[in-house]
């Protein structure tokens, strides 16, 4: 199993709908390196909700990955926000995985409450100029990131 970290604005899509919806397809990420990222999850992956663009920004919730590698339906919907015309059916440019929810946090964990933790020194989530929509955490982080937010 891996452990991930996901983006989202709370405005656009937040915990509180993943919770609602039971399951999303976690569409709309224009990075390659992202797109990347989301191609590595496998079922079962856990991920961490993490609502940006938002006072304060922080830790939401946990989703786990149900179904994964698939092509992003946005990338074909000509009208849309995230069309691309270069990508086809038969060859997608970008893709998605579907993720279901498990569990909301007890309390938002905030951005500046992760950086006074010591053990998530090297997060990349923390690094000076990180701004990727999707991010790999270990292990460690993880649990360490769930025992801030008072979840076993």
């Amino acid at each position: 199993m891996k452990y991930w970290l996901a983006k989202t604005e709370p405005d656009v899509y937040s915990i509180d709908d993943l919770a609602r919806d039971g399951k999303t397809l976690w569409t709309a990420v224009r990075n390659y390196q992202a797109r990347n990222f989301l191609r590595e999850m496998k079922r079962k992956d856990r991920v961490l909700i993490y609502h940006s663009n938002a006072e304060p920004p922080g830790l939401a919730g946990i989703a786990e990955v149900s179904e994964e590698d698939m092509a992003d339906p946005t990338q074909f919907d000509k009208a849309g926000e995230y069309y691309d015309p270069k990508a086809t059916r038969e060859q997608p440019r970008w893709f998605c995985p579907e993720v279901r929810f498990v569990k909301k946090l007890p309390e938002l964990v905030s951005l500046d409450r992760l950086r006074l933790h010591k053990s998530l020194v090297g997060l990349l989530l923390l690094q000076k100029g990180s701004r990727l929509s999707v991010i790999p955490v270990s292990k460690e982080h993880f649990h360490a990131m769930l025992e801030l937010s008072k979840v076993k």
